[in-house]
């Protein structure tokens, strides 16, 4: 598969940075899903702090009823966040904002399988923590995300 095309089938695998596909393509060939999905993971660890921080801001806020990807929009959907009733449609945007205030960057969650009353613990939860922590836990539920879109591609 030519670069242009296996970017325009992965690129979103990775929210709105293509160029984790397009450098990924470089290591091919690739043995299964998990060899590609380790290959994409090793482009991101390459990474500068920077661009993982801007791979981290790239992720839309949990429960944010505002314009995200398709595959955004399916996996909060999947989880209730689609749903949620004012008090918890509030409760949740004021838990992105102080995350957003202390962190700089979205709370970030691998969402598939979470019941919104998971998700909203662990939210509080993480509140908690040091800007490194999250940021490597911010990127860790990126990398099940990534793994969740691979396996819907591929099949």
């Amino acid at each position: 598969m030519e670069q242009a095309n296996f970017v325009a089938l992965f690129g979103a695998v990775f929210e709105e940075t293509p160029e984790v596909a397009a450098k990924a393509w470089c290591d091919r060939p690739f043995q299964n899903v998990s060899d590609l999905h380790q290959k994409m993971v090793d482009v991101v660890k390459k990474m500068t702090t920077p661009e993982q921080i801007q791979l981290i801001q790239a992720h839309p806020e949990l429960g944010n009823r505002g314009k995200m990807a398709e595959a955004s929009v399916q996996e909060q959907a999947g989880a209730g966040l689609s749903q949620l009733n004012a008090d918890d449609y509030e409760r949740i945007q004021t838990l992105n904002s102080a995350y957003q205030e202390k962190f700089g960057f979205p709370f970030v969650m691998a969402v598939k399988g979470f019941d919104r009353k998971a998700i909203l613990e662990a939210f509080e939860e993480r509140l908690h923590e040091g800007k490194e922590v999250e940021r490597e836990r911010s990127l860790s539920e990126i990398y099940k995300i990534a793994r969740f879109r691979l396996d819907d591609l591929v099949g």
